[in-house]
């Protein structure tokens, strides 16, 4: 008979994974609402440099995060495999919605709680700040991501921004 600290370790959480300028991501999936394909968005001024704007998804408005430019990385074309992945992020402030625009999906991973490894220590700064840890998975690593860390509220907040904007 197995214990239960032994089956809950043994319970592999999942991730969806997503290309960002050639490098595999993850994020929880449990984070994620849906995945839609890419679409115009509504500019709001004097927002983050990565965040392209708003969208109405179903009467909410939800901020929209260029990950290429969140990580400082080349911009790129849009394409067809552009897509944008909305997560539900949590903070003081409760649950808000936030769309990544991604460069495509990948797939989906069970990973265990041993198959996940700490970020090196070299890796400082604000972009390791929401590395949950890294994973190897079919001889590829594939960096984890803390959606509730990669994405501030002050991002989030940009929701709130619309009802000014005229």
């Amino acid at each position: 008979m197995q214990s239960t600290n032994a089956a809950v370790a043994a319970d592999p959480d999942q991730f969806l994974t997503f290309f960002i300028a050639g490098e595999e991501y993850g994020i929880d999936i449990l984070n994620v609402q849906e995945i839609k394909g890419w679409s115009g968005v509504t500019r709001i001024p004097n927002s983050e440099d990565y965040v392209l704007g708003v969208i109405n998804l179903r009467g909410t408005v939800v901020p929209i995060v260029d990950m290429r430019r969140r990580f400082n990385l080349e911009a790129t074309r849009f394409g067809p495999t552009t897509v944008v992945v909305v997560v539900k992020v949590s903070g003081q402030g409760g649950d808000r919605r936030v769309g990544l625009v991604v460069d495509a999906v990948s797939e989906v991973y069970q990973l265990g709680e041993q198959a996940i490894q700490a970020a090196p220590e070299l890796a400082t700064g604000p972009r390791a700040d929401f590395v949950r840890g890294l994973a190897t998975v079919e001889n590829k690593m594939i960096i984890l991501l803390d959606v509730d860390r990669l994405v501030t509220f002050d991002v989030a907040a940009v929701a709130a921004q619309p009802e000014s904007v005229h």
